[in-house]
């Protein structure tokens, strides 16, 4: 019985380094700034933000191990079938289930209740056993892209894809997608509150774009032939083509000039106070404040541009090629 309670006690302590997901959450900009102003009208966002935080904290905790080694290790068929029985409770998502099991008991339960349960228990136990295609080599087939930039701009990109604010964008805009497929028509001034939405769900990652480069990353940046501006090109490259990807069902010239605010705005903490990210994390940017320019700027020039003028795109574009020179600067001396 030792030795299953020491792997159990193992993958305990592994499992609550998981849970810092919700910190990250809590560092959020948008989050925050959306909690700030909305507030209850802005139960949605909550959803599927709180949606979004479920995958990576819905895996079983025994598939942290590898089974090939799991398969070496000397424990006997009982001790096998404990770890078995035992790991799903140290997700504390198996005692919220457990305890709406409890409280269920003896009351009329609907069909959409169960079928509710059934697909967090489905999430907890099922999701993370399904191979995904390509295995871990999915994230190497993004598209190329023209250019002398283009290996930079596709590991950017990668970054991008592990990061929980691009599926929280992702979900927003396949939520109006869906909408517009199978409801009534919207008014336009919903396409641009969306279009906001989704931009300022990525806007987070603008403000901490070398978070996820690790250690190495400055080191390996120095041995590249490129400008500081060109790192920071190929990073908003990457920015540029998801924004416009997740707002092609909304506003895409909206989503484009607002992309470009972002960007612009995001390059100050991004450069100046880099700070480490974590993938299957919210980004968690710089000082709140930066965070709210970034998305009253954002909304600002999107509202413009779809009401007033796509004219508008251009001081965006000035703005975002100023700020790419000014901090581009900045990233050469780091490196130096």
């Amino acid at each position: 019985m030792a030795r299953p309670f020491a792997i159990l006690r193992a993958l305990a302590l592994a499992y609550r380094r998981d849970w810092t997901a919700f910190q990250s959450l809590a560092g959020n900009s948008f989050f925050l700034i959306m909690a700030f102003l909305l507030r209850q009208a802005g139960a949605f966002v909550y959803l599927v933000m709180g949606l979004v935080l479920l995958f990576p904290l819905s895996t079983d905790p025994l598939r942290k191990i590898p089974p090939s080694r799991l398969a070496l290790w000397p424990l006997e068929r009982r001790e096998r079938w404990i770890l078995r029985l035992a790991s799903p409770w140290i997700n504390p998502l198996t005692w919220g289930l457990a305890g709406l099991a409890v409280w269920g008991a003896g009351r009329t339960m609907t069909v959409g209740l169960w079928a509710a349960i059934a697909g967090l228990v489905a999430g907890v136990f099922l999701i993370s056993a399904v191979p995904l295609p390509g295995g871990a080599g999915r994230w190497r087939r993004v598209p190329q892209f023209p250019g002398p930039l283009n290996q930079l701009v596709r590991k950017n990109l990668r970054e991008i894809l592990s990061t929980l604010d691009f599926y929280c964008a992702l979900i927003l805009s396949m939520a109006v997608l869906a909408y517009r497929a199978f409801g009534p028509a919207l008014p336009r001034e919903a396409f641009l509150a969306m279009t906001v939405l989704v931009v300022g769900a990525l806007s987070g990652y603008a403000q901490c774009l070398f978070g996820l480069d690790g250690e190495g990353g400055l080191s390996r940046y120095r041995l590249l032939p490129v400008r500081g501006w060109q790192l920071l090109l190929a990073k908003d490259a990457a920015f540029l083509a998801v924004a416009i990807l997740l707002t092609l069902p909304l506003g895409v010239l909206p989503g484009i000039g607002a992309a470009l605010v972002a960007l612009a705005v995001g390059h100050a903490p991004a450069v100046e106070h880099p700070r480490p990210q974590t993938r299957w994390r919210f980004s968690t940017g710089g000082a709140l404040g930066n965070g709210a320019i970034q998305l009253v700027a954002l909304a600002m020039t999107a509202s413009a541009i779809s009401s007033t003028s796509t004219w508008f795109l251009a001081p965006a574009a000035a703005a975002w090629a100023l700020s790419v020179w000014w901090y581009g600067r900045d990233v050469e001396r780091v490196l130096e």
